[in-house]
């Protein structure tokens, strides 16, 4: 009927197929997942939770969205899930509201040195509301746990935050969850990036080291829907009476900070697609996949590094790959991403730890392995896009070689179908 719309959906969908998207908050979603996406649940409106809604009819969307709680806890092994949030940024506002009075101090990482702008940028809503205190990266690419513990002890935050857009390593979970009790934080991990590691069983799970809460989205490596989920540790109360502000009541606090606090009526047909998007990710291929999802970093960073590319931290030990374009070939990481969107690699231009660049033109480049892994590509295929990146790098002002690349680009994606193609 709209057919300016259909051949936009259809221009995408081609795009998708034919390029290759390497930017590792991305991915792909399953036909099932896509299905329930575009189910009647959206038709519903929901306020309130299961058995404690507003509305009437809601004999299925209660049924279904404890369905979703049930799987996410059994999951990520956690005592509550709220799978309400409309995104992953949502989610961080709530727990902030939940745990903060405006004014109080979190201490997070800084969005140059690998954080994210809702973990206290200044051009956020939240750095309004809260005073905000941010701890940076080692030369060497590592968190400095020295200055967090300094500045924990001398901030005193109500809120300690691990978690990350642009870090390539694993955070040390236990050497920061004790600066967080020894100086009575809240420990809260935003594992956006990596909740599909977690849950595949190739990357530490911080509520197993003492955090009381878990935020995420559930798309990038969970292969769900673009949207939030909040996972955290206690009991359990009625959301309908105000429980007090201590850590065994974070769950029915956090309930309480999501609706009616933060957002309004839950999107029930992307909870429907969470729903499916946690049955698949407790599947044992599912693991295999997260597995792969390292692997395949691991030998995209081995290649960039033969190539003599500068890596951020000198290689990765989950799912990205930053790379100090301006160190590597004196371009900034705007022109790189430019650049290889005209061959069909998709990635994002990103800043470094202390980058002289600015936001709109940083020195670095950010990619990874999660979308070309759902597509079945293993270690032979990241040497082939290391190589393909490489070229199209060197041969950045030469049309015709840049078109061949396309070619290449093509030709290989042609072997691997989308998910949602199979």
């Amino acid at each position: 009927m709209d057919k300016q719309v259909f051949d936009l959906i259809a221009a995408e969908e081609a795009r998708q197929r034919e390029g290759l998207e390497l930017i590792p908050s991305e991915n792909y979603v399953s036909r099932p997942v896509l299905t329930a996406l575009g189910s009647v649940f959206t038709n519903k409106y929901s306020e309130g939770y299961p058995g404690k809604r507003y509305y009437g009819g809601q004999v299925n969307t209660d049924k279904l969205e404890q369905l979703t709680i049930d799987r996410a806890k059994k999951l990520f092994g956690a005592d509550h899930a709220n799978v309400q949030p409309h995104s992953g940024a949502q989610a961080n506002m709530a727990v902030y509201n939940a745990w903060c009075e405006p004014g109080d101090t979190i201490l997070g990482m800084d969005l140059g040195h690998g954080g994210h702008l809702t973990h206290g940028s200044p051009v956020t809503q939240a750095a309004q509301v809260y005073n905000f205190v941010r701890y940076k990266t080692l030369p060497s690419g590592e968190i400095d746990y020295a200055e967090v513990e300094k500045l924990a002890t001398e901030h005193q935050p109500k809120i300690l935050l691990v978690g990350y857009s642009a870090y390539s390593q694993i955070p040390d979970f236990e050497r920061l969850a004790a600066i967080g009790q020894k100086v009575g934080a809240l420990l809260m991990a935003d594992m956006a990036h990596v909740a599909g590691l977690i849950a595949g069983g190739a990357h530490p799970n911080p509520l197993q080291f003492g955090f009381q809460v878990m935020t995420t989205t559930t798309h990038k490596t969970l292969r769900g829907p673009r949207g939030g989920l909040i996972l955290s540790m206690g009991t359990v109360s009625n959301p309908w009476k105000k429980p007090e502000k201590t850590i065994e009541n974070i769950p029915t606090l956090i309930d309480r900070s999501v609706f009616p606090g933060t957002q309004g009526g839950p999107l029930m047909n992307t909870i429907a697609a969470k729903a499916v998007s946690f049955y698949e990710a407790a599947r044992p291929e599912f693991a295999e996949y997260a597995q792969q999802v390292v692997k395949n970093a691991a030998i995209l960073a081995a290649e960039f590094d033969k190539k003599g590319y500068k890596l951020v931290a000198g290689g990765t030990e989950n799912h990205l790959i930053l790379i100090d374009m301006m160190a590597s070939r004196g371009i900034d990481g705007g022109v790189a991403q430019e650049v290889l969107d005209e061959v069909g690699l998709t990635t994002n231009k990103n800043a470094i730890p202390d980058d002289s660049l600015p936001p709109a033109t940083p020195s670095g480049l950010r990619l990874g392995s999660p979308a070309v892994t759902s597509r079945g590509m293993k270690e032979p295929e990241m040497v082939k896009i290391a190589d393909l990146i490489d070229q199209a790098i060197t041969n950045r002002e030469n049309p015709a070689k840049l078109a061949e690349i396309h070619v290449k680009v093509r030709d290989l994606t042609a072997k691997f179908p989308l998910p949602s193609d199979l």
